[in-house]
């Protein structure tokens, strides 16, 4: 068997409000990680700033920009190609009146491969999101990259198993989900993370793929409405064992090289996808 590998990486780190310094300090994660072999750098969920969905406030709709416009995109993708690295790069869309959180795939050359528009839009008390964000209307997206072919989805769209099938079946060998994720507003000491890593664990299995799963840390102020983010970013092998991870306040990046044929013969060894009943899905889910 012809071996044919990838190496992936995730950046966990804490941001503030200031854009630049964010771009900066991701860049330079970025960095290490290609120092350390990745392929694919995945920086987690709207770097740009703090996580500013935890209230509604219409002055954030002025820090959205078109792909083509956006400065981190622009950064990213220029740093993808001095490094000859791929990043799923995620930001806040505005295209015409339509505003989106998206990420935007810069190939190893730098060239943007194109735009992923999240699916699923959360709306409660932290994650105050559809006042932001429309739903996504590019349906789920994979990318045959020069370092192999992946999917990317954001955050809330990491609970849902069909996310990631739907993924799987168009061909990506590792899948990302930059996040921003941590306490909520009603109860501070409530911790999910462990949902949040089974959950995606559990993506890994049925799928027989890689996750790559990247979290802000920190304590976050938007206007006297605080947010915990519990970072305890991971990657997991395609039998969802967590092969690396942080922890809930660490600094760093993640780095972990897969052999792909392999993984693609445990796959199909398996039978996950020769057994799906398609013909039966339609009638039972709405």
């Amino acid at each position: 068997m012809k071996k044919r590998s990838i190496t992936v990486a995730a950046i966990q780190t804490a941001y503030g409000p200031d854009l630049d310094e964010n771009i900066e300090k991701t860049e330079a994660f970025v960095r290490e990680a290609v120092e350390r072999g990745a392929d694919v750098v995945l920086p987690s969920e709207l770097f740009q700033g703090i996580y500013f969905c935890t209230k509604q406030d219409p002055k954030w709709f002025e820090t959205a920009f078109p792909v083509d416009e956006h400065p981190c995109v622009k950064r990213l993708a220029k740093l993808a190609k001095k490094l000859d690295v791929v990043i799923p790069i995620s930001f806040f869309e505005k295209d015409g009146p339509r505003y989106y959180n998206s990420v935007a795939l810069a190939d190893a050359d730098g060239e943007i491969l194109g735009v992923y528009r999240k699916s699923h839009i959360p709306d409660g008390p932290g994650y105050q999101e559809k006042y932001y964000f429309r739903p996504g209307d590019t349906g789920f997206k994979t990318w045959k990259t020069k370092r192999g072919h992946i999917g990317v989805g954001i955050c809330w769209d990491q609970w849902y198993p069909e996310t990631a099938r739907a993924m799987a079946v168009a061909g990506a060998e590792v899948l990302f989900y930059p996040t921003a994720i941590g306490s909520e507003p009603y109860d501070a000491a409530l911790d999910t993370h462990l949902q949040w890593q089974r959950a995606m664990q559990g993506h890994a299995v049925s799928n027989a793929v890689p996750i790559v799963a990247a979290n802000r840390i920190g304590l976050e102020d938007n206007d006297g409405v605080k947010q915990q983010f519990y970072g305890h970013s991971f990657i997991a092998d395609h039998r969802g064992e967590l092969v690396e991870s942080l922890g809930a306040a660490d600094e760093g990046v993640l780095v972990q090289t897969f052999d792909l044929a392999l993984i693609e013969s445990y796959r199909a060894d398996w039978g996950f996808f020769r057994d799906r009943r398609t013909d039966l899905y339609a009638k039972s889910i709405v």
